[in-house]
This record gives structure tokens, C-alpha cells and sequence, in this order.
């Protein structure tokens, strides 16, 4: 089951995070919310299994200060 951990403003700040934690070895996955038109603008779900959630939420803490 995939959670979600953090939700991105936008693509951009979304795909770096992505990078982060999969550089950590977690898997993860992106997922647009909102309005459809918004593109690359729009908020993104950051989702990773739910037995990495502890973990990435450590990285993620130490990463978006």
C-alpha cells in the first residue's frame, strides 16, 4: 500500500525530493492533486510503501528545512 508523505507545491520541488529519497533507496511515486490544468504548477503527492514511510519521513525532515 502506498502512502503518501509529503505534498509538493509543484513538479519541480516534487521531482527533487523524489530524487532524495530515491537516492536513499526508497521507492516512490509522484502523484499530480488538484486542478488538471495546472500542469507542472500544480501540488504533487509524494507517496513511497507504506513499511518506508518511517524513513522517509527522516529524510524528508532533514531535507525540506
Amino acid at each position: 500500500m502506498w502512502t503518501v508523505v509529503y505534498i509538493a507545491p509543484n513538479r519541480n520541488v516534487a521531482e527533487s525530493l523524489k530524487t532524495v529519497l530515491a537516492s536513499e533507496g526508497l521507492l516512490v511515486m509522484l502523484r499530480p492533486i488538484g486542478v488538471p490544468h495546472l500542469g507542472e504548477f500544480g501540488a504533487v503527492e509524494i507517496l513511497v510503501p507504506e513499511s518506508e514511510v518511517e524513513e522517509a519521513m527522516e529524510i524528508l525532515n532533514s531535507s525540506v528545512r
